[in-house]
């Protein structure tokens, strides 16, 4: 198999982070997260809305995975069926997160949210270049089921080393989530195409390592032996866009991760990530995201 050498490489991990408990016909919003989210439904119906982009329903038993820097919001339909056992979150540690009145008749929308990291040796941040949503309804034959079941009976019945079991089953749930997707191609995964053919791997690995590098299209070009002509070309038709525009995109989710995890000036962060000016950074900040770096720090430094 064509991509076999990629999942031997790959470095999956994950960090349950939140167990959100809607009840009855309520909002929460989670934001913009410089790691892409992992939501698995454990009851409830509704759906994570989504900033230019139609809504996605969700219901129990469901896998959505949200890019990096992408603000989205749980809504709960209040729902009255498929109830989720009594949990104890404050076992595994996961902070509880509660929206709507407290009313205990109300249908309830829970999901276990979790923040995740795919790579490959060398390479960091990988799923950066995942730009839409993968979404994933699990169904009675799928082979996620039985590692979904466990994971339910973990968050249910917390005991010693459920936290880690957590991360194992989510881990299991997103390599099966990627390779699933594969044999159809899906717009998700080009990333995954484009490391078939190893000149654009090369180019990609080069973007993926160091973001705020000087790269044109013309030094990628140069640094696989290929004309700029037949380079664009052949990146374009394996990853579904230019180099410069996926440059611009990892260079944001970049920023985002610098502006969340550090205290770092924002002027530092904008050389960081290849901008002249924090003015030119600043303003491609928020055409990217909606907010400036400055709040965005804010917002996610206080969450």
């Amino acid at each position: 198999m064509k991509y076999d050498h990629i999942f031997d490489e790959l470095e999956i991990s994950t960090d349950p982070f939140a167990l959100c408990e809607l009840r009855g016909a309520s909002d929460l919003g989670l934001g913009r997260g410089a790691s892409a989210v992992l939501h698995y439904i454990l009851s409830g119906e509704g759906e994570i809305s989504l900033r230019d982009r139609a809504p996605i329903r969700v219901s129990r038993g469901m896998l959505v995975l949200i890019p990096a820097l992408q603000s989205h919001a749980l809504h709960s339909f209040g729902a009255k069926n498929d109830p989720v056992p009594e949990c104890k979150p404050a076992a595994l540690k996961l902070a509880s997160l509660m929206a709507g009145a407290d009313q205990t008749d109300s249908g309830q929308l829970t999901a276990l949210c979790a923040h995740v990291s795919v790579g490959l040796r060398g390479v960091s941040d990988v799923i950066d270049v995942i730009r839409e949503p993968m979404v994933e309804n699990v169904s009675s034959l799928s082979q996620m089921r039985p590692a979904l079941q466990a994971l339910l009976g973990e968050v249910s019945n917390p005991q010693l080393g459920s936290r880690a079991m957590i991360r194992v089953l989510l881990m299991q749930c997103m390599i099966e989530m990627l390779r699933s997707r594969l044999s159809n191609s899906e717009s998700a995964l080009r990333w995954m195409a484009a490391l078939a053919d190893p000149s654009i791997w090369n180019a990609l690995k080069m973007m993926l390592d160091n973001p705020g590098g000087n790269h044109t299209v013309e030094s990628l070009a140069e640094s696989v032996r290929m004309s700029r002509a037949a380079f664009a070309k052949r990146f374009a038709d394996a990853y579904g866009s230019g180099p410069m525009e996926l440059l611009r995109d990892l260079r944001m989710k970049r920023a985002g991760y610098l502006l969340e995890k550090t205290d770092l000036p924002v002027k530092r962060v904008a050389d960081l990530v290849g901008f002249a000016s924090r003015s030119a950074f600043t303003r491609a900040f928020e055409a990217n995201t909606g907010q400036s770096p400055r709040d965005f720090r804010a917002v996610r430094q206080g969450a």
